[in-house]
This record gives C-alpha cells, structure tokens and sequence, in this order.
C-alpha cells in the first residue's frame, strides 16, 4: 500500500458543485487538516474545469492533500492529479489505471454493495466510499446504506473505506465506529463557514 493511501483518514473534503471559491477550500484545508480533496464540479465547461482544477491541484500541493479528481480521467490526467473517484456510469478501475499509472488513487462508489465493493478491491482499487450512511442534502434520492454494511466491510476489505452521504460533525463518530476510515463531507465543511 503506498504511502498516499494512508493519508485516507478523517474527513474526504468534497468541493461544493459551484463556482470555485479557492479561499474558503484552503479555509477549510487547515482548519480541518484536511489530508484529502475531491474536485466535484458538474459544469460542462472544460476550460472552467481545467482552470478550477488547476488551481486546487496547486493548493493540494501546498497544503500536503491529496487531489482526487471526481469521474474525469482525463481531467485527473492534465493537471496531474493523485487519482480519480469513479461512479457506477464511470470509465473502468482498468482504464484509470491505465491511464494514471500505478502509483493514482482509484475510489470507487459502492453505494451500499457489499460485492461491489470486494470486486472493486480484487480489480485494484484504492480505496472504496459507502453511502448514503445518513440522508443527503446533496443527493436526497441516495439509496441508504446501513451502518451494519460498513462493518460488514470493515471485516472483508484490505483498502480504506470512506463513508459518504449526510456525514456532519454530530454523526461522523457514529460512521467511524461503524469501520470508516475517512468521512466524506461537503456542505457540513462549506455551508456552516458561507
């Protein structure tokens, strides 16, 4: 396991899906001692993609975080970043690799899928995210993921499991105990300092 997989631990910053406001990430980078940051930007402008992730990929650097790039390979691949984060409708663990390199961090969402999770792990992923443990302001129609799962997980699984969906600083704890090793958090890091 490389050095950089160890760095998946206490909160997965995940970037708000909105006009980059890169100070108040960095706000958030020290406040929390953030050691992983995942770029979500659902726009369709590339240049404003590249230039955001550009910019994140810098201050990653700075701050010693790791820069996840949310489904774009190939974005990942232009600024450099430390891997990719891959949905259900996303290229293949193969491909990223591929295209990455070895050494890339590869997630892989496994929504509340024990068996997804185990084949993701044989097929060489880094890490996998379980989720919605709560319910998501973010995604609402998230299906839900029971507590019992991460644990379930925890016992079968060699590669760290990050916990997504309605984590705040009042349940985190309860995610943790139940075998995350990182808590993934969007609006509880960006809404409360807006």
């Amino acid at each position: 396991m490389s050095n950089s997989v160890e760095k998946i631990r206490g909160i997965y910053a995940i970037t708000p899906n909105q006009i980059l406001d890169i100070k108040l990430i960095e706000q958030v980078i020290t406040q929390h001692s953030i050691g992983i940051l995942q770029y979500r930007h659902k726009t369709n402008n590339t240049e404003v993609k590249l230039n955001e992730a550009q910019q994140l990929r810098q201050l990653c650097s700075e701050h010693n975080t790791l820069f996840i790039i949310n489904d774009d390979i190939n974005l990942a691949q232009k600024v450099n970043a430390d891997g990719v984060h891959l949905g259900k409708e996303d290229a293949s663990i193969a491909t990223a690799r591929q295209h990455l390199g070895e050494n890339a961090i590869i997630g892989v969402s496994c929504y509340n899928d024990l068996k997804l999770a185990q084949s993701a792990e044989r097929q060489g992923a880094s890490y996998v995210a379980f989720g919605a443990l709560f319910i998501s302001s973010t995604k609402p129609g998230a299906p839900v993921c029971s507590l019992d799962i991460v644990t379930q997980a925890k016992q079968t699984l060699n590669i760290p499991i990050v916990g997504i969906g309605g984590i705040d600083f009042n349940n985190q704890q309860q995610a943790i105990n139940a075998g995350c090793d990182s808590v993934a958090m969007i609006n509880a890091l960006f809404q409360s300092n807006g």
